[in-house]
């Protein structure tokens, strides 16, 4: 835990469970929930990297980083495990390219939105005859009204492609439910059919 303190505010979460499941379900909430506010970093236009930490060696957990200030995601780390099986290895690429893919919608959707959201308060201050701050330097505001407007024509304009979103979103988090029960009944088998080798190579008492 202190590790992931140190480097990159990072923190791990224990294997073993259906919680990514629970955490990507979290993503499908209304179409704007992910959108940033105009204050912050989502004006660049070119994402930073997710994160360059990588988890000490012989570390056994998944590690998830501060949410990014473009995508509002937290990234994570996702743990490679000893003799990984091809299974199991299939499941963690398709965790880890989900994660990217989210990442990029949610980075150019809030972007966008940013960028449309400005150009409309400087269209609206204007219409009004309105500069963009009033004369001891703050910046104008616009009504809670006049920005429903703004919310309203975002969404709509966007509606095809936060359901497009959502169809693949779906598919994804089926797949990767489908995986994680696999690889959970092959770990269980492969359990069974140890446990039951130790019992025939015991000697008779």
């Amino acid at each position: 835990m202190a590790a992931g303190a140190a480097m990159g505010c990072l923190t791990w979460r224990s294997l073993g469970s259906l919680t990514l499941c629970s955490l990507h379900s979290v993503r499908i909430s209304a179409a704007g929930s992910r959108l940033c506010s105009s204050g912050q970093s989502a004006q660049r236009e070119n994402p930073p990297e997710r994160s360059g930490f990588r988890p000490p060696p012989g570390s056994t957990h998944d590690w998830i980083g501060p949410p990014n200030p473009l995508s509002n995601l937290r990234p994570i780390i996702y743990h490679v495990p000893e003799n990984e099986s091809e299974l199991e290895k299939r499941l963690r690429h398709l965790r880890q390219e989900t994660e990217d893919w989210n990442h990029e919608f949610w980075t150019k959707q809030n972007v966008s939105f940013n960028q449309e959201k400005e150009t409309f308060i400087i269209s609206q201050l204007k219409s009004k005859g309105l500069t963009l701050r009033d004369e001891d330097g703050r910046r104008r505001t616009l009504s809670s009204e006049d920005m429903a407007q703004f919310y309203k024509s975002f969404l709509d304009r966007n509606r095809v492609r936060h359901a497009n979103y959502n169809k693949e979103w779906y598919r994804r988090n089926f797949t990767i439910t489908l995986l994680m029960a696999r690889v959970a009944l092959n770990d269980m088998w492969r359990t069974v059919t140890k446990n039951s080798r130790k019992s025939s190579s015991s000697p008779p008492t």
